[in-house]
């Protein structure tokens, strides 16, 4: 997959997980009961948050790293907050938020380590 091709999909990725966290956030504000509320609330805002990131950091990129650390955000995102909408949603059990969590946390730490190397 060419850079370009890369960039384009990471910025049409943050779109869509910003525009889910937004919808997300208004269906937890308006529709979603109380006991679920808190859980869909932090999906929402890791994926309005995430999905900002990607939409505006792929064209910083120019490097390996760079790109790992934000495919690790992209990953991280879906299963953080898919995990939790899924668990909410179907009853799916909620193992990999912790593991989307860690991502996050590792791609954020690669994207800083890249920009220091720059």
């Amino acid at each position: 997959m060419s850079a370009d091709t890369l960039r384009r999909a990471l910025i049409a990725c943050g779109g869509l997980y910003a525009s889910a966290g937004v919808a997300l956030s208004a269906y937890a504000a308006h529709a979603a009961d109380a006991g679920a509320r808190g859980s869909l609330q932090s999906a929402a805002l890791i994926a309005l948050l995430h999905g900002v990131a990607l939409a505006a950091l792929p064209r910083q990129v120019s490097r390996h790293v760079g790109w790992a650390a934000l495919l690790m955000l992209a990953v991280g995102t879906a299963l953080f907050s898919g995990t939790i909408v899924a668990a909410h949603a179907f009853g799916m059990p909620t193992r990999l938020a912790p593991f989307g969590g860690s991502l996050l946390i590792l791609g954020w730490l690669l994207f800083a380590i890249d920009a220091i190397r720059r």
